[in-house]
C-alpha cells in the first residue's frame, strides 16, 4: 500500500474535521454548493464518486465476466443480505432504540421519523461507493460490477414495495429520477467509459500501459474520497453543532447495524468458502447504502427538516468512517480466506 493508503483512516478524519469548520465558517459556498443537484444528486458530489470508481471500472475485463456464473455463492450471498435480513433488521432497531431504550429523550412523532428514516437507508443497498471499497480490499471487479448490477435492477423492482412494508404506508413514491440517473452516473458512464480506456491502453495484451495509468489515477481516487467527505461533513456541519444529541442517537443504532451486518456477512463468507477477493466485496455490498435514493424519497416523503431526512443525513456521515473501518478490518483478516 502507498503513503496516502497506509494513512487513510487519517486523512478522512482530517476531512471530517475540515468539512465540520469550513462548513461553520462558509455556509454561504457550501449552500450554494449542495444547490448544484438534479433530482436530488449533487452534482458535484456524483463527478468526485465519479473519478474514485472510473479506476475501478477500468479494471473491469469484460472477458471474464462470463465466468462469475460458475461462482454464484458470492452473489447469493450479498442477494440473502441485502434483501431478506438487512431491511428488517435496520427496522428492528431502529423500533427497540427509539420506541425502547431512547423513548424518553425523543418524543414519540420525531422517533416515528427516526424509524422511517433508518428503514429508508436499510431498503437501499449501495450502488457507487462499493466500487471504491472494492478496489480498496483489492476485491475482483469483475464480480463486483455483476454484484452491483443484479443488486440495482431488484431495487427497482423491490424497493417500494419493501420501504411500503416496513413503513406501513401505501402512497411511496419513488423518485424514478434519482434512482435512474445514480445508475447512469455509477454505474453506466464509467463503466463504458472505463471500457474504452481498457480497450485504448491493453491492446497489446501485456498491462504495462493499463497498470501505469492505473498507478497514476490511484492518487486522484484518494482525492476525489477525501473532496467527497469534507463536502459531505461541510454541508451538514450547522446540523451536526446545533443538535448533536440527535446526531449521536440516531448514529448509535446505524453503527450497531452497520457493524452487525458486516460480521454476519463476513462469518458467512468464510463459512461458505469464499475467496477474499469476493468475500470482501460481498459484504461490502451488503453493509453499506444507497444514500442518495434514501435521502431523496425521505424528503419527498416526510419534508426536508423531518426526522426522516436527518436520519437518513446521518447515513450518510456516519457511513464513510465506518467503512473504512471495515475495509481495514477485511485486509487484516485476508489470511482468514482460503485463496
Amino acid at each position: 500500500m502507498g503513503f496516502f493508503e497506509r494513512y487513510l483512516s487519517v486523512w478522512v478524519g482530517l476531512a471530517i474535521l475540515i468539512g465540520l469548520i469550513a462548513g461553520s465558517m462558509f455556509p454561504g459556498l457550501f449552500s450554494t454548493v449542495a444547490g448544484l443537484e438534479f433530482a436530488h444528486v449533487n452534482l458535484v458530489i456524483a463527478v468526485l464518486i465519479w473519478l474514485m470508481i472510473y479506476p475501478m471500472m477500468v479494471q473491469v475485463d469484460f472477458s471474464s465476466i462470463k465466468d462469475v456464473g460458475k461462482k454464484p455463492k458470492g452473489l447469493i450471498l450479498t442477494l440473502v443480505i441485502n434483501w431478506l435480513l438487512k431491511p428488517f433488521s435496520m427496522a428492528f432497531l431502529g423500533w427497540l432504540f427509539f420506541k425502547g431504550i431512547f423513548a424518553d429523550w425523543v418524543d414519540p412523532q420525531t422517533a416515528s421519523e427516526y424509524i422511517a428514516g433508518m428503514i429508508l437507508l436499510g431498503v437501499a443497498p449501495c450502488t457507487a461507493m462499493v466500487f471504491v471499497w472494492s478496489q480498496l480490499t483489492k476485491g475482483d471487479a469483475n464480480y463486483t460490477l455483476v454484484q452491483v448490477s443484479v443488486n440495482d435492477i431488484i431495487m427497482i423492482f423491490a424497493f417500494a414495495p419493501l420501504a411500503a412494508f416496513l413503513l406501513g404506508v401505501t402512497d411511496i413514491t419513488v423518485p424514478w429520477d434519482t434512482l435512474l440517473l445514480s445508475v447512469v452516473l455509477y454505474v453506466v458512464i464509467p463503466l463504458v467509459a472505463g471500457a474504452i480506456t481498457r480497450k485504448k491502453l491493453d491492446k497489446g495484451d501485456d498491462h504495462t500501459k493499463l497498470n501505469g495509468f492505473l498507478s497514476t489515477m490511484k492518487p486522484w481516487s484518494v482525492v476525489g474520497l477525501l473532496s467527497t467527505v469534507v463536502l459531505l461533513f461541510g454541508f451538514q456541519s450547522e446540523t451536526i453543532i446545533a443538535d448533536p444529541q440527535a446526531i449521536v442517537l440516531i448514529a448509535i443504532p446505524l453503527l450497531i447495524q452497520t457493524y452487525g451486518i458486516f460480521a454476519l456477512a463476513y462469518w458467512l463468507a468464510k463459512r461458505m468458502g469464499l475467496s477474499h477477493d469476493i468475500a470482501a466485496p460481498a459484504c461490502m455490498i451488503g453493509t453499506s447504502n444507497f444514500f442518495e435514493l434514501a435521502v431523496a424519497v425521505a424528503i419527498s416523503l416526510f419534508g426536508l427538516h423531518s426526522g426522516a431526512a436527518l436520519a437518513t443525513v446521518v447515513g450518510v456521515l456516519v457511513e464513510v468512517p465506518v467503512m473504512l473501518s471495515l475495509v481495514w478490518f477485511a485486509n487484516k483478516t485476508k489470511h482468514w480466506f482460503t485463496p
